[in-house]
């Protein structure tokens, strides 16, 4: 075994919203701390039906990532954002037209009719 492993925190879950909230295969906006986050809820995704993106288009500047279009593009779930159509990857928040472009991601989670987001992005 290894003696300097490091140990790690378990996360810190807050409630945002309820599942009623979300709007299947669309984005709803909820507001954590200082941030606007963009809820995707894709209830045909068991492994994981919600994904938690920042809100902000990096290229617009403009909070909007929340009203993009869900699709998939060569196996990868995407939104579209809406001004200049670039796709991020709801998994991962990376751009695939713009490498230098990334959405931060949170850990989301159905916990019963509550979805609860992590404290901090990963």
């Amino acid at each position: 075994m290894n003696m300097l492993a490091q140990k790690t925190e378990p996360m810190a879950w807050q409630p945002v919203c309820r599942r009623d909230d979300l709007v299947a295969h669309s984005g709803v906006v909820a507001r954590v701390g200082d941030a606007q986050i963009a809820l995707f809820y894709l209830p045909d995704q068991a492994e994981q039906p919600v994904y938690a993106l920042d809100n902000r288009d990096p290229k617009s500047a403009a909070n909007i990532i929340g009203r993009g279009i869900v699709g998939q593009i060569c196996g990868d779930l995407v939104i579209a954002a809406p001004l200049y159509k670039q796709h991020f990857r709801l998994k991962d928040g990376s751009c695939m037209e713009f490498p230098e472009q990334r959405l931060r991601v949170w850990p989301v989670r159905l916990n019963g009719d509550h979805v609860e987001i992590a404290d901090s992005p990963v």
